[in-house]
C-alpha cells in the first residue's frame, strides 16, 4: 500500500458502507482500499454523515427550517473540502452552511463543532465553553475525549471513530447504535471500553 492510502479491513469495509462514504471516496474492490487525496476528504464524509447517525434534541435548532451549521474552531484543516462535501446536500429537510471561527463564542448557532487547535490548553478552554450547549464536538487530537470532547478521528492507515458517551449524553446528544456499533473506543459511565480492533 502506498504513502496516503488507506487500508480497509474486512469489518471496517461494513463500516465505509454504513455511512455511506462510497458516494465519495474511489473504491477498489479487489484490494479493499481507499484511496483519497488526503484525509481531509475522510473526515469531511464523516461530519455529514454524523448528522444523519446522531439525534439533537428540538432546542439545538432556531427553528424548524433552520439549517446546519457545521462550524470548524481555529486553524481550518479543511479548506474548500468542506463546502465540496456539503454542497446541495440535506438531512431532515435542512440544508448545510460551513462556519470557521476562531472564538466559541460565535459558534453559539452550530450543531456540529469541529476542534482544530492543536494546543491542549486551547481545546480544552473551547469544549469548556461549548460545555452544556447540544453540540456534537468533533477532534483528532489524541487526548481529545479525555479532554471534554464527544467524537475523535484517527485517521491514518485505518480510519477509527472514537466516542465519549458520556459526555454525548450530558450535552443531550443521542448516539445512534449503529454509529456505535462500528467505533472502536467509547467512554461509558467513566470507563474506556473497547468495540473494535
Amino acid at each position: 500500500m502506498s504513502h496516503g492510502d488507506w487500508q480497509l479491513g474486512n469489518s471496517f469495509f461494513s463500516q465505509i458502507s454504513l455511512f455511506g462514504l462510497l458516494l465519495w471516496l474511489p473504491l477498489s474492490s479487489a484490494s479493499q482500499e481507499i484511496i483519497p487525496a488526503d484525509p481531509r476528504i475522510v473526515e469531511a464524509a464523516f461530519l455529514r454523515n454524523f448528522a444523519h447517525y446522531v439525534d439533537w434534541p428540538d432546542h439545538a435548532f432556531a427553528d424548524e427550517r433552520s439549517p446546519w451549521y457545521v462550524c470548524v474552531l481555529g486553524n481550518d484543516p479543511f479548506g474548500e473540502v468542506l463546502e465540496r462535501t456539503f454542497e446541495g446536500r440535506t438531512e431532515l429537510g435542512r440544508t448545510f452552511k460551513i462556519l470557521r471561527s476562531d472564538n466559541p463564542s460565535e459558534l453559539n448557532q452550530c450543531q456540529i463543532v469541529y476542534v482544530a487547535y492543536k494546543v491542549s490548553a486551547s481545546r480544552r478552554a473551547a469544549l469548556a465553553k461549548l460545555r452544556g450547549k447540544p453540540v456534537l464536538t468533533v477532534g483528532n487530537a489524541r487526548d481529545f475525549l479525555h479532554e471534554g470532547g464527544v467524537i475523535r478521528f484517527d485517521v491514518e492507515e485505518y480510519v477509527k471513530i472514537n466516542v465519549n458517551l458520556d459526555q454525548a449524553r450530558a450535552v443531550e446528544l443521542a448516539i445512534q447504535t449503529k454509529m456505535l456499533e462500528v467505533s472502536n473506543d467509547i467512554i461509558e459511565n467513566g470507563k474506556l471500553r473497547g468495540v473494535k480492533r
